[in-house]
Formats: structure tokens, C-alpha cells, sequence
């Protein structure tokens, strides 16, 4: 029981730590650090309460887990090749397209370079190997932190009674049609304005886009337009043509929110894989409002995730450095300590 206290009390402030950050602003990516670690360590927990009754027990559990390191990760190199061949034949070929295939095809390069660098047992590559799994250990780390609290803020409701319904744009198809991906999104926001109707309110939608360089007419027009024709009065639209990022759309829509309400809610509508960074970049913007997710074909969802977390990486690229940075070190140090 004793030898359970510590990581128990670690995973008591970490769930603590993760409950006041939430309850004070949910769009905030440090939560998914504080969920990781109050969830590793209410692992570990279990596993030393499991040996204070049998240490038998609590060994098997403990080297199970360690095994299914091997197949979880071969399981999850094949679906991510798979996924990646099957988002060239449906999607194109465009980086954006073949980012689970890259992944793939990176750990495979991963697991047959430590392979060689063990038979050949020379140190200048056990230096490389040993930076090279500190940047994967660290990434992962951040993306399993990343992926999990996607989820987990996807999945909470968001606030009733909203005054405005804000729909990010995502491009047009030839230049004019709305396509598959961003009607996911107004169809969403179609819902929460029914839902809206049945307690009495009437919030406006205000769509979010502005003109490409490839584009007949803003996003935001086009948007607007296949809501009229799936029923929406065109009166409750508002439009904001002006932006070309999603950080400009949740800039100028709040700027049109605030025009007319300036105590304003609202809800920020986009596609699931995008929930969490539309949250982190609304949280920038100064939006009053959380951000939910649309539903996205299943085999479009993992490049669009793993860009999605790269968006994030970059916009902290500084403080990645330096991270990086320190693992570089560590591993040259210690060849020459």
C-alpha cells in the first residue's frame, strides 16, 4: 500500500491540476498534459496496489503491457501505410494527402535503422540512434497528449444558448461549390440552430471565408448560399468575406459578433480533426465560444490529425528547439562522458 501512495498522489495533482486549468478555460493545451500524466499515473497505481496483494499478478500486468508495445506499434505502421495508399487513390497527390503514408514509411526506416545499428555496433551511429529515438520518444509523447485530449474536448457538449453560430470556411470546389467536407461543417451548424429553435432562441450564423486566389467568389458566399437553400431564412446569415487563415476567420467574426452584441456566446463549428487547434487559435482570438466538430470520411481523419498536431508543433517551434536541442546534447555528452 505504502509503495502506491506516491503515484497516487502524483495522479491526484495531476487531476486536480487538470480540473482547475479546465473549469478556467478548457482551450488550453496544457490539459492534455495534465490528463496524460494523472492517466499514467493512475496506472501506476494500480499496478503497485495489484503487488501488494500478488506480485505475480501485478508482474504479468506490467510485462503485458510492455509487450503490446511491439504489435501496437507494427498494427498501427500497417494502418497508417494502408490509410496512406488509400488517401492517394481518393484524395490526390498533395502532402497534405500522403502524411500517414510518410509516417509510415518513417517508422518502418525507424525500426530497420536500429536493426543495422546494432549489427554494426559503431558508436557514431549509436549517437545518431540514440538522438534519433529521444526526437521520436519526445514527439510521440506529445502527440499521444495531443490525440488524447482531441477526443476528450471533442466529446463535451458545448454551451446552449448561443447568440451566434460561427462556421470556418475550408476551400471550394471549382472555384464556386461547396464541397463534401465543408458541408459536414454547415450541416452541424444547421443542427445546433434546430436545436437552438426547439428552446425558443435564434441565433445568427455568421459563415467565415474569404476569396482565394483560385475562387469565383469568397467561401464565405458560397456557404452562405447552401444554407438558404437548406432552409436556413437568408435574414440570420451573416457574412465575413475577408479572411485567408483560420486565425483571420476567428478574428474578423468575433469583430461582426461584437458589433452586435458585445456580450456575445457562440459556438465555432468546424471538422473534428480541426476542434482542438480552432479552440487553441479561438482561445488566441479572444472568442467567447467553444468550438465542435463535424464528422469526417474515416479514412481522410489520420493525415488530417497528424497535420493538424505539425500546425501545432510549429506554432511552438521555439520552445520545440529547445527541447530538441537538449536531447541533441544529451546523447553527444554522454559519448564523450
Amino acid at each position: 500500500m505504502e509503495a502506491a501512495a506516491i503515484p497516487f498522489a502524483i495522479a491526484a495533482l495531476c487531476c486536480a491540476a487538470f480540473l482547475v486549468s479546465f473549469l478556467r478555460d478548457r482551450r488550453r493545451l496544457r490539459n492534455g498534459f495534465y490528463l496524460f500524466f494523472a492517466l499514467l499515473f493512475l496506472g501506476v497505481t494500480f499496478i503497485a496496489l495489484l503487488a501488494s496483494v500478488s506480485p505475480e499478478a501485478a508482474g504479468f500486468v506490467a510485462v503485458g503491457v510492455i509487450l503490446l508495445i511491439i504489435p501496437t506499434v507494427l498494427a498501427l505502421t500497417v494502418f497508417l501505410l494502408c490509410n496512406g495508399i488509400t488517401m492517394l487513390r481518393r484524395e490526390g497527390r498533395r502532402l497534405a494527402n500522403v502524411l500517414s503514408l510518410l509516417t509510415g514509411i518513417g517508422i518502418c526506416a525507424l525500426i530497420v535503422f536500429n536493426a543495422t545499428v546494432t549489427q554494426l555496433a559503431w558508436e557514431p551511429l549509436d549517437i545518431v540512434r540514440g538522438i534519433l529515438n529521444g526526437l521520436v520518444v519526445y514527439f510521440s509523447f506529445l502527440f499521444v497528449c495531443f490525440l488524447l485530449y482531441s477526443i476528450v474536448y471533442g466529446r463535451i457538449r458545448t454551451e446552449k444558448g448561443v447568440d451566434f453560430v460561427v462556421v470556418l470556411g475550408s476551400g471550394l470546389l471549382d472555384g464556386h461549390r461547396v464541397p463534401p467536407l465543408l458541408a459536414g461543417r454547415l450541416n452541424r451548424a444547421r443542427r445546433v440552430l434546430d436545436a437552438e429553435a426547439r428552446r425558443g432562441a435564434e441565433p445568427l450564423v455568421v459563415t467565415s471565408g474569404g476569396q482565394g486566389p483560385d475562387e469565383d467568389l469568397p467561401e464565405s458566399h458560397a456557404m452562405a448560399e447552401h444554407l438558404v437553400e437548406n432552409g436556413v431564412p437568408r435574414e440570420r446569415i451573416l457574412l465575413e468575406d475577408r479572411s485567408r487563415t483560420t486565425f483571420e476567420n476567428l478574428t474578423f467574426s468575433a469583430e461582426i459578433m461584437r458589433q452586435r452584441k458585445a456580450d456575445y456566446r457562440c459556438t465555432v463549428v468546424t471538422n473534428n480533426f480541426h476542434v482542438l487547434r480552432a479552440a487553441l487559435i479561438a482561445r488566441r482570438a479572444k472568442v467567447n465560444g467553444q468550438v465542435i466538430g463535424s464528422p469526417t470520411a474515416w479514412y481522410f481523419w489520420p493525415s488530417a490529425t497528424i497535420r493538424e498536431f505539425v500546425a501545432i508543433v510549429v506554432e511552438h517551434k521555439y520552445k520545440n528547439l529547445v527541447v530538441c536541442g537538449l536531447i541533441v546534447l544529451s546523447q553527444v555528452s554522454r559519448a564523450f562522458s
